[in-house]
This record gives C-alpha cells, sequence and structure tokens, in this order.
C-alpha cells in the first residue's frame, strides 16, 4: 500500500508539473500597444516583434510619419504612379549608425544588405549665393566619380572660392577655426552645463563679423548640419553635431559617406519594405486611429483611449505602453495625474517646435544643377534643396510616374516662415499656397540665375506640391501638423529619458534625451532602442537588449578633455578659449 501511495504521488507530481509546463508555455507574450507609427514607433515595434513580443501600432495618418513619401493626387496618367512627394528630403549622413542598422535588417529584393544598400551618396554639395558665384563643396569618398569639367566650371568654382576667401578676412577665419578647437577639447561637463547655456551665433561671436562669416559659418553651416535657427540654437547642440561630421569627413567613425539619401521615393525604398516585414513579423497595424488621452490609476497605465477611424472612441489595453508620438502630439494626451506620476513629463511643455515644410517642384526639362544638396543661404526663407530623379538610377521618372511629361523632382525645405519674401514682401505664413510656391520659386531662381546662367525657366515648371500638413496660409490662424523640435538653449535638460517612473509606460521620439542631441530619425530610432530596453528590464525579460551606437568620440581628444574637465571644476575656461580679445 506505502509503496502503491508512492508511486500515485509521484504520477500526480508528474502529472501536475506538465499541466504547469504546458499553461506557462501557452501562456500569451506580454502585449504593448505602440502609439505612433512615425520612425520611433516603426523601430520599437520592430525590436518588440524580433524579441516575441506582441506588438501593435496605432498611426493616426500614415506609417512612416514625417519621414514618409506620398503621391500627388491626381497626377498618374497612363498607368504610371502619382508623382511622389513627400514632407522633405531625406538626410541620412554617415554619422548615423543605429537608423542603418534597423535599415540592414529590413529586407530587399536583391539586395544583400536589405533597406541601406537603397542608400546612395552625393558627390557634392553648395552654398549658393544670391547675386554671387556659387560656392561648389566636393563630397570626397570612395566611389565617386568627380563631374565633367568645363572651362566656364572651372572659372567660376576658382570666382567662389576667391570670393569666399576674399569676403571672410583671415582673422575671423582663424577666430572661428579657434572656437571649434575650443569645444572638440571641452569636457562634458562643461559642454551640458556652459555650452548648452549659450547660442551658437553668441559662442561664435557672429554678431561682430562680417556677412559672410555670418551667412556661411554660422547660418549656413548651422542650417545644413542640425536644421535650426543659429541666433537661439545652444552650442552644444550645434557644435556637437559639426565634430562629428568633421570627423565623419576625416574618416573616423563612419558609417558611411557625409551624405546619403536613398534611391527612390521613400516609401518605395524603405517604408513599405519595412511595413511588409513587420507584418510578416507578427506586428498589426490600425492606421487611422488617433490616440486622445493616456489613462493612468493606482501607479501604472491602464488603458489609451484612441479615436478609431469612424470617430468612435475606444479604449485599447495592453501589457506596456510606448508613446512614439512627436512631442507636439504626445504631451496633449497626458493628464494631470500621469504628469504628476513623473515631473519629466510637464517639463515637455518646455521643448520647443517650428516649421519646417517641403515643397517640391516637378521639371519638364532636367535643370543644370549639382549631384547633391544646395543651401540657399541668402534666401529669406532659408532654403535648402536636392534634385531628387538623378539619384534615383533605378527609376525612369518620365516613364515611370505622372504623366510622361514631368521628368525630374526638384525638393525643397523651407525653413523660415516668419520672415518676408522677394516677391510679396509677406511671411511665408501671411501668403496662401500657391503664393508660397511662387515665392519659393522667385528666391530659387535668385540664388541659381544670379551670375549669367539660366539652371531654373519658368517654362520648365510642370506643377507643385507642398505638404498637405500645413493648412490655413493666408488666414490670421495658419497651421502646421508636421513641427519640427528646435534647439533653443536650454533644451538638452528638458528632454526626457525613454524610461519613465511609470512602470508599463516609455517613451520613443527624437525629442528623447539620446546621444545625438537632434531631432533626427537617428534620434527617434535610439530612443525606441532604449525605450524597448526599458520595457525589457521592467519585465525583466531574458531576451537580448538592443544595441545603441553613441556618437563616435575621437580617442585623441579624451586627454584634452580630462584636463579641461579639472580646468572646467577650478572655475577655469578652457585652455584653448583665447577670450573677447582674440578678434
Amino acid at each position: 500500500m506505502a509503496g502503491a501511495a508512492v508511486v500515485g504521488g509521484t504520477a500526480a507530481l508528474a502529472t501536475a508539473s506538465a499541466t504547469g509546463t504546458a499553461a506557462a508555455a501557452a501562456a500569451p507574450a506580454p502585449s504593448v500597444a505602440v502609439l505612433g507609427g512615425g520612425v520611433a514607433g516603426l523601430t520599437a515595434a520592430h525590436e518588440l516583434a524580433e524579441r516575441g513580443l506582441r506588438v501593435t501600432v496605432y498611426e493616426r495618418r500614415a506609417l512612416g510619419g514625417k519621414a514618409r513619401s506620398m503621391d500627388v493626387p491626381d497626377s498618374a496618367r497612363g498607368g504610371r504612379r502619382p508623382l511622389p512627394a513627400e514632407h522633405g528630403f531625406r538626410f541620412i549622413p554617415g554619422i548615423y549608425h543605429n537608423l542603418p542598422d534597423t535599415m540592414r535588417r529590413i529586407p530587399f529584393p536583391g539586395k544583400p544588405g536589405g533597406v541601406r544598400d537603397n542608400l546612395v551618396a552625393p558627390s557634392e554639395m553648395s552654398f549658393s549665393r544670391t547675386g554671387r558665384e556659387d560656392l561648389r563643396i566636393p563630397l570626397p569618398w570612395p566611389g565617386h566619380r568627380p563631374p565633367g569639367l568645363t572651362l566656364d566650371d572651372i572659372r567660376r568654382a576658382l570666382t567662389a572660392m576667391l570670393d569666399t576667401a576674399l569676403g571672410i578676412p583671415f582673422h575671423e577665419t582663424a577666430y572661428f577655426v579657434n572656437r571649434i578647437l575650443v569645444f572638440l577639447t571641452s569636457c562634458d561637463e562643461r559642454r551640458d552645463r556652459t555650452w548648452e547655456a549659450t547660442p551658437w551665433w553668441e559662442f561664435i561671436r557672429a554678431e561682430e563679423m562680417s556677412y559672410d562669416y555670418q551667412r556661411i559659418l554660422a547660418v549656413g553651416l548651422t542650417r545644413n548640419i542640425v536644421a535650426t535657427k543659429a541666433e537661439e540654437a545652444s552650442t552644444r547642440t550645434v557644435a556637437t553635431l559639426f565634430e562629428a561630421f568633421l570627423l565623419n569627413a576625416l574618416g573616423r567613425g563612419a558609417d558611411g559617406p557625409l551624405d546619403r539619401i536613398l534611391d527612390a521615393p521613400t516609401n518605395e525604398a524603405w517604408i513599405d519594405p519595412w511595413v511588409t516585414h513587420l507584418r510578416s513579423l507578427g506586428v498589426e497595424f490600425k492606421v487611422g486611429w488617433t490616440v486622445r488621452e493616456v489613462k493612468y490609476a493606482a501607479g501604472r497605465v491602464t488603458a489609451a483611449v484612441i479615436e478609431n477611424p469612424q470617430g468612435g472612441h475606444e479604449s485599447v489595453t495592453a501589457d506596456h505602453y510606448i508613446c512614439a508620438m512627436p512631442v507636439e502630439h504626445a504631451r496633449r494626451t497626458w493628464g494631470p495625474a500621469l504628469r504628476a506620476a513623473d515631473p519629466q513629463l510637464a517639463r515637455c511643455d518646455k521643448l520647443r517646435t517650428d516649421w519646417m515644410t517641403g515643397i517640391q517642384f516637378y521639371l519638364t526639362e532636367r535643370a543644370p544643377l549639382l549631384h547633391g544638396h544646395l543651401n540657399c543661404i541668402d534666401s529669406p526663407w532659408a532654403l535648402t534643396a536636392i534634385q531628387q530623379a538623378a539619384h534615383w538610377p533605378g527609376r525612369d521618372f518620365p516613364a515611370d510616374y505622372g504623366d510622361g511629361v514631368a521628368v525630374d523632382c526638384l525638393s525643397v525645405d523651407v525653413s523660415e516662415w516668419d520672415r518676408p519674401g522677394i516677391l510679396y514682401g509677406k511671411a511665408a505664413k501671411q501668403c496662401t499656397r500657391t503664393e508660397v510656391a511662387k515665392e519659393v520659386w522667385a528666391q530659387l531662381k535668385a540664388a541659381l540665375n544670379d551670375t549669367g546662367k539660366v539652371v531654373l525657366k519658368d517654362s520648365a515648371l510642370h506643377s507643385w506640391f507642398l505638404d498637405p500638413g500645413v493648412d490655413g496660409l493666408g488666414t490670421p490662424h495658419p497651421t502646421n501638423d508636421d513641427e519640427l523640435l528646435i534647439h533653443p538653449v536650454g533644451t538638452f535638460h528638458n528632454r526626457p529619458q525613454a524610461a519613465t517612473r511609470i512602470p508599463n509606460f516609455f517613451l520613443a521620439g527624437d525629442y528623447v534625451s539620446v546621444d545625438i542631441d537632434l531631432a533626427t530619425m537617428e534620434g527617434a530610432n535610439a530612443s525606441a532602442r532604449a525605450a524597448v530596453n526599458a520595457l525589457l528590464d521592467n519585465a525583466q525579460s531574458t531576451a537580448p537588449r538592443c544595441t545603441i551606437t553613441p556618437l563616435f568620440r575621437a580617442p585623441e581628444m579624451e586627454p584634452f578633455k580630462r584636463h579641461d574637465r579639472t580646468r572646467h571644476r577650478l572655475g577655469l575656461p578652457n585652455a584653448f578659449d583665447l577670450g573677447r580679445g582674440s578678434k
């Protein structure tokens, strides 16, 4: 009897153990609601799905967010695709590491390196001057072939170089170089405290310098590198990115060339393959669903109130929530209780956004521009542009897109919306959409048709498309649904961490604090990785954590930074800082 009892008990334990194992195996993976389907949201979904979590992405408008391309309505004829448009041209420089790593993991037919193999490198850039010869700058990199030269090309290049050299006095150039050396050798404490509180304009003393110094070294470089205003941007933000680009140009810490763009419209080359891959990993997408409120109670997020495409409100629940919306949209959904639970959410109200919006001009003949980006540094509306079809070798623009007449797309970003233009004397926000298009075209011609060479012809202008996120232009209350985070002094200290004090609530977006202190796709990607890591930590998951690659730090500079740390703590200036008497 005793033996039978032992055998029976053992069998019962074995049965219970097997039942428990089966129940554990059948337990569903944790669920995650990703609120927002831009670069941050798609990155978070990618990392989570690869680790076996159940992911649903809620996106109010279109997957890809500000990075997506879109169709020009009613532009397709004869079986062709609609003309491609966008919020603004994509720029994926070699200082980015995290975003290209994600792109490598997105399959693309015939590309062993995935979507990353769709990146191509423009071979030059230009500072386009109004009333003066444009300064064209080659971007050397293995594989770049210099364009063919004519005697007129050589004449113009020499004129531009000498004009620039004479326009900026030597002592001003020397001072600017000294300021860069000061920053390169500054310790992190000085960067985070002193230089974060100092506007770039003040740091390089632009107010006291020549016009060319201001337009090229203060405004031009700032707009190209960080898409922000030199007069108010923090030195920490501007100079950190300047340092990264400088090291990239020297071949240090680079994922690739200085300048990279996609070889096709963004959705074709990147976003659509990404969404297809994520669906294959089990990610569910709810497009047209707008987050209205993040509900909070008893120390946790309990639900997200979301407006569905029919206009009804639903409360969706998940084990974890990643808020991946742009900050100006995200903070509207954070109620008083949620904000009180983590003060860094309230600090996000201090983050500022501004307008930077794209317009595309479709041309019936290829304009003789350059193979890369151009910066119209004298334009009142701070225009930057790129001629796109030349960089899309696998796409035949007239055969594949539109009505078969347009052969190129000139994509332009408008960065200044509050300064009077040259055609109507009004700020961009005061103009109608048609007036904006005519004004931008006029400013482009002023910068490019000004030295005897006609680059843009009115007769070649087929049509234009202005980002539909801009509305109410020419009325007292213009709006922009896609503003850009800007970086005035102090912004660094108000950027939140990806992990919050709410254990199941995490932040991802280009406003979240990561190593690249800038509103970029790289920042959005890195912050999403940080959010996923924090979520895995909270869930005590054994899944591998996401790799987050910081900006490259040149080891040669570290001894100087250690020396500067001592000087900073003693209240002394940087050893290279010559002070105000150095002009």
